[in-house]
């Protein structure tokens, strides 16, 4: 899991642009703090950052390769899980390797196979290879996602890097947001290859973007298909289980102390008993960790959303999983603090509107990673399975519109009635997101045959796995490697997401229940607390002192009238939110985090506003 950056450029000579290079690079530190490396050719310049956690002294990069037609090189973050099956695969063709690691695995693998190396890896990754062999830049990112990717084409190539800072670092690029990147902000529905920030693009999850003196393509290796499911329940739920072992298995390799995240939902805790079970039959126990409050466990208040509190359950995993457990226990004060609200909007490059659920991920993740350098997650599950309220409430999957922003609205509320009228009307959100749901179904095939309950169906599965859940992945991402934690998530293992995509409702809530096959195929190895539990979102303090603090916060923002975030948010509406009682929900709190986090925002990043 590393930080890469790089630049293309076919009308300048790149090696006398290190101090560029060397700025763009340090960008990422955050996600590469044991090794940095650059190296510039003609009109190729690439940089790297390190965290080591296979072949600590031989994945070096970037990784070159010198033939008779000119040098491969590559800089590559994320990891293949099937590196040995190709490893040997490739030494059986004739290839010689000089380290035990999977980049040089990758590297070799697309000296053997091109850009179609992408089809043969199971995994998370980002990478770029330039090529003076052909003098081509290519760029690649894993199916689901799960590692970000940005590019930034310029009139003669292109900037690329893990991150939009990166590109940002670059002295040829004014950072500037224009209403669609505000709308993108807004409105949580992240349009595929869209970054925010004008000009800079995302590389689209299962892509391959060649970069060479005739433009720019892209070609998509993977998406996500509908295909005939003929299994029945109990070789669904077997076929389920036997997946689920195999990823663990794999995603549990690495040089380095690794542990999970546990919730005490189905998820996190079917992943982590199933890591447990497998690392128990080589002698080694597994280190789990859970995020907590500081008396929510005691004083919980059950609402919608939240049935119970997390910790109990959390506990009777680790006692049965018999983990090396420990609780991540979170007070007001850390959650409120602006040098932490300051590092997540530097980790995500952009106010993403999460509030406190941002906060206590970093803080987990900091502590985490103080003994521990790769975690396991039960991200995604939720969007494979079908676990969200939404998935279960009529209205919602009748709405035209994307399903979680139905629900969303129900039980959040709306953070943007703090921005200024006029500003409102510009981005005219309503809009925006009928057209992007419109053209999101696009997508969706359907079978010959198909009800239309199944048929609805499919399309909130799809709607969630090409939608949602690549925010998610990207929140989870970002918080981790800010704190140089490599964060793996099995349920989006592609063969899991494809199988199970396509397995129809009928089988995946056959009990009415949300996620039955996650459920059934993992019921051997959980408490039957948690077997029993009905679905909790990540948890959010509900200590009204938190809501306190922020209203502080904000009267201290209100006495700097001359501040640009005035230039999106109300005054009027932010000092009515300033002095609001009842604070302990998030939909109560949710004006003021989005104030505060805009005005972080435009502090860290000074970013041009195009506002018409």
């Amino acid at each position: 899991m590393c930080g890469i950056t790089g630049w293309v450029s076919f009308d300048r000579d790149l090696t006398t642009e290190a101090r560029a290079l060397d700025a763009m690079t340090e960008t990422m530190a955050c996600r590469g703090p044991d090794d940095r490396g650059t190296w510039s050719e003609g009109p190729a310049a690439l940089g790297h950052r390190r965290l080591a956690i296979i072949d600590l002294p031989g994945g070096r990069q970037p990784m070159t390769v010198r033939t008779p037609d000119g040098t491969v090189a590559m800089v590559y973050s994320g990891e293949a899980y099937n590196f040995t099956e190709l490893r040997r695969e490739l030494a059986d063709r004739g290839h010689e390797f000089l380290t035990d690691s999977d980049t040089e695995v990758v590297l070799r693998g697309y000296l053997e196979w091109g850009d179609a190396v992408a089809e043969r890896l199971n995994g998370m990754y980002a990478f770029a290879v330039w090529d003076g062999r052909h003098d081509q830049l290519v760029m690649i990112r894993d199916r689901m996602g799960i590692k970000p990717f940005y590019m930034y084409p310029t009139p003669d190539g292109v900037l690329f890097g893990s991150e939009p800072k990166a590109i940002l670092a670059n002295p040829l690029i004014r950072p500037r947001v224009g209403l669609d990147g505000l709308r993108e902000l807004f409105t949580m529905v992240k349009t595929p290859g869209h970054a925010v920030w004008e000009g800079m693009r995302e590389v689209e999850p299962g892509t391959v973007v060649t970069v060479d003196r005739r433009g720019i393509r892209t070609r998509t290796y993977w998406r996500l298909e509908t295909r005939p499911h003929t299994d029945d329940r109990d070789t669904t739920v077997a076929t389920v289980r036997e997946l689920l072992d195999d990823i663990v298995r794999r995603q549990l390799v690495a040089d380095v102390p690794r542990c999970t995240l546990l919730s005490g939902g189905l998820d996190s805790s079917a992943m982590t008993a199933l890591a447990a079970r497998q690392l128990a039959a080589q002698g080694e126990k597994v280190r789990s960790f859970a995020v907590d409050f500081v008396g929510q466990t005691d004083n919980f208040v059950a609402d919608e959303l939240r049935g119970t509190p997390d910790t109990p359950f959390v506990h009777d995993v680790a006692r049965l999983a018999r983990t090396d457990h420990q609780d991540i226990v979170l007070d007001v004060n850390s959650l409120a603090d602006p040098a932490v609200r300051e590092r997540v909007i530097r980790a995500r490059d952009m106010p993403a509107g999460f509030g406190d659920m941002d906060a206590s991920l970093l803080l987990l993740f900091r502590a985490v990673r103080d003994q521990s350098t790769v975690a396991l997650s039960g991200e995604s599950a939720d969007e494979v399975f079908g676990g969200y309220l939404q998935f279960f409430d009529e209205d919602a999957r009748k709405a035209d519109t994307f399903p979680w922003l139905f629900s969303m609205g129900r039980h959040f509320g709306d953070d943007t009635e703090v921005l200024r009228t006029d500003l409102t009307k510009s981005l005219d959100l309503e809009s925006y997101i009928a057209d992007g749901y419109r053209s999101a179904v696009t997508g969706v095939q359907r079978l010959d045959g198909e009800s239309d309950f199944e048929f609805r169906m499919r399309r909130m599965s799809y709607l969630h796995l090409t939608r949602f859940v690549r925010m998610l992945l990207d929140r989870k991402d970002r918080m981790s490697m800010a704190v140089g934690l490599e964060v793996r998530v099995p349920f989006c293992d592609h063969r899991l997401v494809e199988y199970v995509y396509n397995a129809p409702w009928a089988l995946k809530s056959f009990d009415g229940r949300e996620k039955t096959l996650l459920r059934e195929a993992t019921r051997d190895v959980l408490p039957q607390s948690v077997y029993d539990r009905v679905k909790s979102p990540y948890p959010s303090t509900q200590d009204p002192e938190y809501g306190r603090a922020l209203q502080e916060q904000v009267k201290d923002l209100l006495a700097r009238p001359d501040h640009r975030v005035f230039e999106l948010v109300d005054r009027e509406k932010a000092d009515r939110a300033a002095h609001r009682t009842g604070l302990g929900s998030q939909s109560a709190r949710r004006g003021l985090e989005r104030t505060l986090d805009l005005a972080h925002w435009l502090d860290l990043y000074a970013p041009e506003l195009a506002l018409s």
